[in-house]
């Protein structure tokens, strides 16, 4: 049976709400399961981690791959791969390099300077997820930011690292790379053993289970953000069908839990991509179970509809047709403009993070960036002269707060630099 897609006119606020909705799953049994792997490993260490990847990653081979397996690991790609992996490094490096913030001095008032410093986090750990298929490209988004920042040890885990993942690591300027992955990975780089360090922060896609760890471990580690399944929506009333049906599969493809949407005024467009779909759409895969659960079509009455409810949903990816139409689009992880701007170049070698937010997190905030990996903080010098300039506001501001004790702590300053000023002036 051909692929159909589900087809909804914007009037109807019910399938509306259901397509572009994020869907919060009651995942109770998972978050304890995955309690339980990471008290586990807070207990037992190495040896819960070991008895995990042997029951989990089907570890066989040594937990830790060594520098020369990582070296030897490129003399197995071919050419192609190499420079593939270089070219996608090169650029990731280019645009992280641009992200760094930088420090600054100002003087807010006179006796008063105020700095920013900008320091790197020491180490971090990069979660490489290892399904279905090797993902080079995620080792690279997310070791290569950190090592522009400066981290000046980035430990990578992976399940199952293939030469592809060995030689991105060393590319990528990881430290040391281990076979590990799930919730028990996870686990091991927030607290510690005697094998695997603990890290400051901890980047990185995964599955439920390296979500759901993710999240329990937050309160202790550092994470980047709580990752959801893929998201694509396509804004475009003049697109070429056969190019969005692409793109549209081509995210479904990642995950049966993927959302991929077209939202679009023209019915004549949204027909031409619906018999792309059926014509595109693999017979294998997780695709055609994705669309027909998360995707769809939305025929609109306007272009800024579109727009409106492309924020509204707030999705990981979009593509649009013009630069005019993404200034408009105000939510979103990252916007692809242009027909050109596959979305799947920035999935590998634009330069752009494709670590990003998911599940309607791009209200808040963007991708994965070099940002991620510094700390930043402020340096406040206050002389006696800044404090008598702001001394009594700061008073009076603790006095209305009820914080006596902060007003007392300014008041004993400025006292003594009166009296002390008295002093000097009988001497005189």
């Amino acid at each position: 049976m051909a692929f159909q897609v589900r087809m909804i006119d914007s009037d109807d606020e019910r399938q509306v709400r259901r397509l572009l909705e994020r869907r919060t799953r009651d995942n109770s049994s998972t978050q304890r399961r995955v309690a339980r792997i990471i008290d586990n490993v807070r207990r037992r260490g190495d040896t819960a981690v070991l008895d995990y990847a042997r029951r989990f990653d089907k570890l066989t081979q040594p937990i830790e791959v060594t520098t020369g397996e990582m070296l030897d690991a490129g003399k197995q790609l071919t050419r192609e791969v190499r420079r593939a992996i270089a070219v996608a490094a090169a650029n990731i490096r280019r645009v992280a390099s641009r992200q760094l913030p930088a420090p600054w001095s100002v003087r807010p008032s006179g006796g008063i300077r105020i700095s920013q410093r900008v320091l790197p986090l020491d180490r971090v750990g990069c979660y490489v997820p290892g399904g279905r298929y090797p993902l080079p490209s995620s080792l690279l988004m997310t070791a290569t930011p950190a090592r522009v920042a400066g981290v000046k040890e980035v430990i990578a885990v992976c399940p199952r690292p293939d030469a592809t993942i060995m030689h991105a690591a060393r590319v990528a300027g990881v430290s040391r790379l281990f076979r590990l992955g799930g919730a028990h990975a996870i686990a091991a780089l927030a607290y510690g053993t005697r094998r695997i360090p603990a890290v400051d922060k901890i980047v990185g896609p995964g599955n439920a289970y390296v979500a759901a760890a993710k999240s329990l471990v937050s309160a202790d580690c550092a994470i980047d953000f709580h990752a959801g399944p893929s998201e694509i929506v396509v804004v475009s009333s003049i697109g070429r069908p056969s190019w969005i049906a692409a793109d549209l599969i081509a995210q479904a493809e990642h995950d049966p839990d993927a959302r991929a949407i077209l939202l679009t005024p023209s019915r004549r467009l949204a027909n031409a991509v619906a018999r792309e779909l059926s014509t595109q759409m693999p017979a294998d895969g997780p695709a055609a179970r994705a669309m027909r659960s998360n995707g769809g079509v939305i025929v609109t009455r306007t272009l800024t509809e579109s727009i409106e409810l492309c924020n509204r949903m707030a999705p990981e990816h979009v593509v649009c047709d013009t630069n005019e139409v993404a200034l408009r689009i105000t939510r979103a992880g990252t916007i692809f403009v242009g027909e050109y701007s596959a979305q799947a170049s920035g999935d590998y070698a634009t330069g752009s993070n494709h670590v990003l937010p998911t599940n309607g997190a791009a209200r808040a905030r963007g991708g994965l960036s070099v940002t991620d990996f510094v700390r930043v903080a402020t340096v406040q010098h206050v002389t006696a002269r800044g404090l008598r300039n702001i001394g009594p506001a700061v008073v009076t501001l603790a006095n209305a707060e009820g914080l006596l004790a902060h007003a007392a702590s300014v008041s004993i300053r400025l006292d003594t630099g009166t009296s002390s000023n008295r002093s000097r002036g009988a001497k005189r």
